[in-house]
């Protein structure tokens, strides 16, 4: 059934979803358009980026035109993500991309500011991008002040994993394979 469209207080339902162009994030896209539709609530799609080298590195180096280039290039991300979701169509509920500078965790509890807000995102990366970035969605569930929806990685891309897994360790290195004589 489709909701009434107001949260308490009058303030429209939203559904805030994490993107970043993974697999994850445009399946999470998919699960927040859906619940989006349910609410009522309008859908704000939201990529974040920082400046290469992080905030630090461009207070120390700032260039004006790089950063410009680099926002560009997230919103062309987000653009994209949003034409791989929903393969350029509508997706049946009121739509805001949102491109924010910032580290991603922090920016999305940032946009997902309200208690009757839905905060929706993939889960992470590989095991190695786990361990060399922070979870975005252990942040956002510790810190968000609205509920957080975690969408589990999609068979097909936890199957390719597997399968990637398998053949590393099955793979030989060049090195050691012998020379076939004819």
């Amino acid at each position: 059934m489709h909701g009434s469209g107001r949260q308490q207080g009058g303030a429209a339902p939203r559904v805030v979803v994490g993107v970043s162009g993974s697999l994850g994030s445009l399946a999470a896209l998919h699960r927040g358009a859906a619940e989006a539709w349910e609410r009522g609530a309008e859908l704000l799609p939201v990529l974040a980026w920082e400046p290469p080298g992080g905030e630090f590195g461009y207070r120390r180096s700032p260039c004006p035109p790089l950063l410009a280039a680099v926002r560009d290039a997230a919103e062309q991300r987000l653009r994209t993500a949003l034409d791989e979701a929903f393969g350029g169509a509508d997706p049946g509920v009121p739509l805001r991309p949102v491109v924010i500078r910032g580290e991603t965790g922090p920016a999305l509890v940032d946009v997902a500011d309200r208690p009757g807000d839905l905060l929706v995102l993939g889960r992470g990366g590989g095991l190695l991008r786990r361990r060399l970035r922070r979870s975005v969605s252990a942040y956002c569930a510790r810190t968000a002040g609205c509920p957080v929806l975690t969408v589990p990685t999609p068979e097909l891309l936890a199957e390719l994993r597997q399968l990637e897994a398998s053949h590393r360790r099955w793979a030989r290195p060049e090195a050691e394979l012998l020379p076939v004589r004819g």
